[in-house]
């Protein structure tokens, strides 16, 4: 499926704009997409609502015919266990997270002692874990974790814009992943030269109009075939004002599920 995700509303969420849009108006602006999939995604307000907030939005996702995603960052196991509690009550079958969270950062080691600590309360419950392929930590270290843990349940976010930052390629990133991949994020990037040509911004970019090869992609990850969701990212940079920024944000995001729809 196609979904959207928090990062396409990124600045419509946030404090920037006079009225920032609601979990439950994004959720009603996926629908009007005709998009019925939406990842809640490093979303800051879902780890301080109440079990009776999180009843209210799984079941606007419900009434709408949307199927709940979800994001977090970190895999200390409590952590790990209060998402699965709230992915019950979205029956959210599937979790992304990064090796390293806010407050902690685990040595590959310690990294595979945890997951084997949860995953088992993974496969019971029918989530998948995904961990997202970012600069933090190499790419051929992460698939080893995951290899070393063994389960059906825990496999990669697919992203490979992040790894830039690690002087990793993309395109290897994908052909490194794709056999364990579960969830693909999807954004375009490209650099561009600063003033003066004193070096580069590397960032968003409408999709189609960047450097992501995401015909190699789809033909090496074969999501579509393999039953892998494809959720709608942005990178995209304010536009000097609110009005400005939330309208190409839109225009992003409709760029981007024509691009998603129109391959194969």
């Amino acid at each position: 499926m196609i979904g959207l995700g928090t990062y396409a509303y990124f600045w419509q969420h946030s404090d920037r704009v006079e009225e920032p849009l609601s979990l439950v108006g994004a959720l009603e602006d996926t629908r009007a997409q005709d998009v019925s999939l939406f990842q809640i995604c490093d979303y800051a307000p879902l780890d301080a609502m109440t079990d009776a907030e999180l009843s209210d939005a799984a079941r606007a996702a419900r009434e709408l015919g949307i199927t709940i995603e979800l994001g977090t960052k970190g895999i200390v196991p409590e952590h790990l266990s209060r998402y699965l509690r709230i992915a019950e009550i979205f029956e959210a079958r599937l979790i992304r997270s990064m090796l390293y969270g806010p407050d902690s950062r685990p040595s590959l080691a310690e990294a595979q002692v945890w997951l084997r600590s949860t995953i088992r309360d993974f496969e019971s419950a029918g989530v998948t874990l995904a961990l997202e392929t970012y600069e933090q930590v190499p790419t051929a270290d992460l698939v080893g974790v995951i290899d070393r843990v063994g389960s059906a349940q825990l496999g990669i976010c697919l992203d490979p814009a992040n790894v830039v930052a690690q002087l990793e390629n993309p395109k290897a990133c994908v052909e490194q992943t794709a056999a364990l991949t579960k969830n693909v994020h999807v954004k375009d990037f490209a650099f561009a030269r600063q003033p003066g040509w004193v070096g580069f911004t590397y960032s968003g970019a409408a999709m189609g109009s960047g450097l992501h090869d995401y015909a190699h992609l789809l033909a090496t990850v074969r999501p579509r075939e393999r039953g892998i969701n494809e959720i709608v990212e942005h990178w995209l940079p304010w536009q000097d004002d609110a009005q400005t920024t939330i309208r190409t944000e839109r225009e992003w995001t409709r760029l981007t599920l024509e691009h998603l729809r129109s391959t194969s």
